[in-house]
């Protein structure tokens, strides 16, 4: 569905990115691993791909203009091609008392989740316009549609992402880009685990409390994303943009 597609994902190095470059792959697409940690990043490409022709790993810090310049660049430059699918994944979590929270922990938040997110996503751009398939994606959340106490600032970094896919949906559908973003709910990914250790000393005992919040009673898997992700790039949804998708499981359905 994918072939000969060149992808680039940031925070690839694990989890959902992970998921998501296995993905394509399969699909037959050219992918880049994007994380900022390089290792990680190198791992799965290699993973992937032993002979290092269709995957590659790169370290990214979406912070960082000029690594995401970069980015873009080396994927161009690897695969002679524009970049026809960018992910934009690389996020971090936030939890615990506004009040207490320090302003660096804050700042290292909406610098990951927004600017990070905006500028690997305005360098990306300068490649997907001259793409006749060209789609941009972001990993947004539940988290960006509703919201949890003790989530602030985590809440208020995805529900930019929701705005932000709107507006430059407008801006570059005329040019051929669509922009979207997938909004999961809680995944069973080493990112869930590592926020709920955060909070609580029972991690199981807290992924049981979600899942009962969950009226399909089960936490969303990586491959889901990416089952979805393959879904908004390929031509099945040509006509979809602007939209934010819900993976959920039910979980903003209402309350049970």
């Amino acid at each position: 569905m994918l072939r000969d597609y060149t992808t680039v994902i940031t925070g690839a190095g694990s989890g959902i990115g992970a998921a998501v470059a296995w993905r394509f792959s399969r699909e037959n697409a050219r992918v880049v691993v994007s994380d900022i940690d390089e290792g990680a990043a190198i791992g799965v490409a290699r993973a992937i791909d032993p002979s290092g022709v269709r995957a590659i790993g790169l370290r990214c810090d979406v912070t960082q203009e000029q690594d995401c310049a970069r980015l873009v660049t080396e994927a161009e430059r690897f695969f002679s091609a524009p970049i026809d699918v960018f992910l934009a994944n690389a996020g971090v979590s936030f939890a615990g008392n506004f009040l207490e929270a320090a302003p660096a922990t804050l700042r290292r938040v909406v610098e990951v989740n927004v600017t990070g997110s905006i500028l690997s996503a305005q360098a990306a751009l300068r490649s997907l316009v001259r793409s006749p398939r060209a789609s941009l994606i972001f990993t947004s959340s539940i988290s960006g549609i509703t919201a949890r106490a003790k989530r602030s600032v985590y809440n208020a970094s995805k529900h930019a992402l929701t705005g932000l896919v709107k507006a430059l949906a407008l801006e570059f559908g005329p040019v051929g880009v669509r922009v979207n973003a997938i909004a999961p709910g809680a995944t069973d990914t080493p990112f869930l685990r590592a926020h709920l250790a955060k909070v609580t000393a029972d991690v199981d005992q807290a992924v049981s409390d979600i899942v009962s919040g969950m009226p399909l009673g089960r936490l969303i898997s990586p491959d889901e994303f990416a089952d979805a992700a393959v879904f908004l790039v390929s031509p099945a949804s040509r006509s979809i943009t602007g939209h934010t998708l819900l993976l959920d499981g039910g979980a903003t359905a209402g309350r049970m």
